[in-house]
């Protein structure tokens, strides 16, 4: 990897690690698939901005509807899933579970896309689901039926993601591939596309939500612009450049951010149950995505 990637990864990181934070702020003032919504939907706005003034084509080259479908799998079904795990769970929680990304993408590579696993690597997943079980039993948040759903959703999110990289490297990347931009704005109108009727009626729904909120708009924007639409524009780069399982573990790198945010900001704070839930995922996710001797030699 160049210092180039490593540079990306860490700015995406940073912008990720914030969207815990501000999903935390939003999704219980307006609703958790209401932010999954308006989340993509400014992204969306967004892209097709930064498109228009730099005047890149709008030319997807045979592929819109697979990056549409992509947005579904690797941003509206996810998206919908961490608003509604803010509800219950700190910033800092969500983050670390969505670290097992690189976990999930192993074992969805293994099932589904021939990718082989070494003894470490398998030692690493069941590592890692022994993570998610301490965490979820000690710590500041109480194991009630709340918590199991948030720590339920994020692990559907970070499903989806794995699956989704292997499907933009099939879809995209050995069809030709496609400027990172272009495919983040396929993707995010597919993901505005299907959250849309579910907005709709929440929407009509949900009369007593007060939208007449200047912070928690604000929030919202810059989750969808910055945490979302300048993030994916990375996000695609990346993983044309070093590949999905290698863009995947940018995933390691979000929880410091998250809980820096969490901590700055909302003022959660970090307990030693918590930092062993955490260490243990951490050792997961790094013999998941550690080379193996044989093949650096």
């Amino acid at each position: 990897m160049r210092t180039a990637d490593y540079a990306r990864l860490l700015l995406l990181a940073a912008l990720w690690g914030g969207s815990f934070l501000l999903m935390r702020i939003a999704a219980p003032a307006f609703g958790a698939i209401n932010v999954a919504f308006l989340r993509v939907f400014i992204a969306f706005i967004t892209l097709a901005a930064i498109l228009a003034l730099l005047k890149s084509p709008f030319r997807f080259n045979g592929k819109l509807a697979s990056s549409l479908l992509l947005g579904v799998i690797n941003s509206g079904i996810p998206f919908f899933m961490y608003c509604i795990a803010a509800r219950w769970l700190p910033a800092g929680y969500s983050a670390i579970l969505n670290a097992t990304t690189p976990l999930m993408g192993a074992l969805i590579g293994v099932t589904c896309f021939a990718e082989r696993l070494t003894a470490r690597k398998w030692l690493g997943v069941v590592l890692g689901l022994a993570g998610i079980a301490l965490l979820t039993t000690v710590g500041e948040s109480h194991a009630d039926d709340a918590v199991f759903a948030g720590v339920l959703a994020c692990l559907v999110a970070t499903g989806c993601y794995g699956l989704a990289g292997f499907l933009t490297r099939r879809w995209i990347t050995q069809r030709g591939g496609l400027d990172a931009r272009t495919v983040a704005f396929g993707s995010q109108a597919g993901a505005a596309l299907f959250l849309l009727p579910f907005f709709i009626g929440s929407a009509m729904t949900s009369p007593h939500i007060h939208w007449q909120q200047a912070d928690i708009w604000f929030s919202v924007l810059l989750l969808g612009s910055l945490c979302t639409a300048a993030a994916y524009i990375l996000y695609f780069r990346l993983i044309a450049d070093i590949g999905p399982l290698r863009s995947l573990t940018v995933t390691f790198l979000i929880p410091p951010f998250a809980l820096l945010w969490g901590y700055l900001v909302l003022g959660e704070t970090i307990t030693t149950g918590f930092i062993a839930g955490a260490l243990v995922v951490c050792c997961a996710v790094w013999l998941v995505i550690s080379p193996d001797k044989a093949a650096t030699r």
